[in-house]
C-alpha cells in the first residue's frame, strides 16, 4: 500500500509483533494502532467515501454505458448515447439512478476496503513473514477476493435497483418508486438474483484492482520514482497513488467487462438466467461499451485510491511503506 503519510518519528515493532506482516516494519505514531478495531472501521469509512462518491459522480457515464450494453441499436457508442439520452429523457435523465449508486456503492466500500484489510492482516500472520513477502500478490489476490465476496451482498440490492431505473424506459423515476415495485413483481429475489454474475464481474476486478495497485505502487517506487518512499512528500506520494490507481483500472475493466454486460442485461430483464443472456450476446455482445467502461473505470479506481489514501492521511492512520524483503532473506 501507498504511503501517503509521510515517514516522521517512525516506530520499530519487535520480530513477534511483526510476524507475518513484513510491510509493517515501521509505521508513523499515531492514536490508531495498525489492525485495531477503530483503524479498521476508519478504513471502511474510507472505503464507503472512495466508492460511494466516485460512483455517484460518473452516474451519466455509466447510464449510458449500460445503455449500450442492453440497446446496442439505439445506443452505438458513448458521444451518440449521450444525444439519444439527453434528446429522450433531458439533462436531469443522465441522473437517473443516483440515489441507489451512492447507497449501494458507499456499502460496497465499506466492506471491501475494511475487510481487504482484515483479510490481508490476518492471512499474512497465517503465512509468517517470510511467505508473507514471498508470496505477497498471492496475498492481495486472496484476501481481496474475500473481502469482494461479502461485499457484492452488499451491493446487488442496489445494483439491480439502479440497472432497472437505468435501463428499462418508463419503469420508474425514482429509488422510492422503484424498489417497491420490483419487490412487488418478483420478490425478493429481484434484489439478488444478480449476485452471482456480480460475483463473476466483481471478484476478478477488485482481485486485479488491489494487487495490480499493490505492485505497480511497488514498481514505480522501485523503477521510477527517483527518491525513496520515505522522502517524497505526501503530494508526491499520493500522485504516486493516482497513477498506480489508473494503470490498475485499465486492467480491471478489460477483466470485468463481459460480466459487467451479463449484469447489465440481467437486472434488465425479467425470468432471465446469466447462462441465458450470456448465450444471447455472444462474444462480441459482451464486448460491447468496452471503452466507456476502460474510461469511467481507469479514472474511478484512480480517484478511489487516491480518496481512499487521503483518508488515511486526514485521520492520520499508520501507513504501512512499500513491502521490503525480510532481514533473513537479505
Amino acid at each position: 500500500m501507498c504511503d501517503a503519510g509521510g515517514y516522521q518519528a517512525l516506530r520499530g515493532r519487535s520480530a513477534g509483533q511483526l510476524n507475518g506482516r513484513p510491510w509493517a516494519a515501521a509505521l508513523e505514531e499515531s492514536s490508531y494502532e495498525y489492525g485495531s478495531t477503530k483503524y479498521l472501521l476508519l478504513c471502511g469509512l474510507g472505503g464507503m467515501l472512495s466508492c460511494g462518491l466516485t460512483h455517484t459522480a460518473i452516474v451519466p457515464l455509466d447510464l449510458v454505458k449500460c445503455r449500450m450494453q442492453v440497446d446496442p441499436s439505439k445506443y452505438k457508442g458513448i458521444l451518440s448515447g449521450f444525444g439519444v439520452t439527453l434528446r429522450d429523457d433531458g439533462l436531469r435523465g443522465l441522473a437517473r439512478g443516483w440515489a441507489p449508486t451512492f447507497l449501494g456503492y458507499s456499502m460496497q466500500g465499506l466492506f471491501k476496503f475494511g475487510l481487504y484489510e482484515v483479510f490481508k492482516i490476518r492471512y499474512a500472520e497465517l503465512l509468517g513473514q517470510e511467505k508473507a513477502y514471498e508470496w505477497r500478490t498471492g496475498l492481495y489476490l486472496a484476501a481481496s477476493a474475500s473481502a469482494e465476496f461479502f461485499a457484492d451482498v452488499a451491493l446487488a440490492p442496489m445494483e439491480a435497483v439502479k440497472v432497472r431505473m437505468q435501463t428499462q424506459q418508463g419503469y420508474a423515476r425514482t429509488l422510492r418508486a422503484a424498489a417497491p415495485k420490483m419487490y412487488g413483481e418478483e420478490g425478493l429475489w429481484a434484489f439478488y438474483k444478480g449476485v452471482a454474475p456480480l460475483w463473476m464481474r466483481q471478484i476478478p476486478y477488485t482481485m486485479m484492482k488491489f494487487a495490480c495497485f499493490e505492485r505497480t505502487v511497488e514498481g514505480l517506487y522501485k523503477y521510477v520514482v527517483p527518491k525513496p518512499q520515505s522522502h517524497c512528500t505526501k503530494s508526491e506520494q499520493l500522485a504516486v497513488t493516482f497513477v498506480a490507481g489508473y494503470i490498475a483500472g485499465v486492467f480491471c475493466a478489460v477483466v470485468s467487462h463481459p460480466a459487467d454486460s451479463v449484469v447489465s442485461v440481467l437486472n434488465k430483464e425479467k425470468g432471465s438466467t446469466a447462462f441465458d443472456v450470456l448465450q444471447r450476446l455472444g462474444f462480441k455482445g459482451v464486448w460491447k461499451g468496452l471503452f466507456a467502461r476502460i474510461i469511467m473505470i481507469g479514472t474511478l479506481t484512480a480517484l478511489q485510491w487516491f480518496i481512499y489514501d487521503s483518508v488515511k492521511v486526514y485521520f492520520k492512520l499508520p501507513r504501512p511503506p512499500v513491502p521490503q524483503a525480510p532481514k533473513s532473506r537479505k
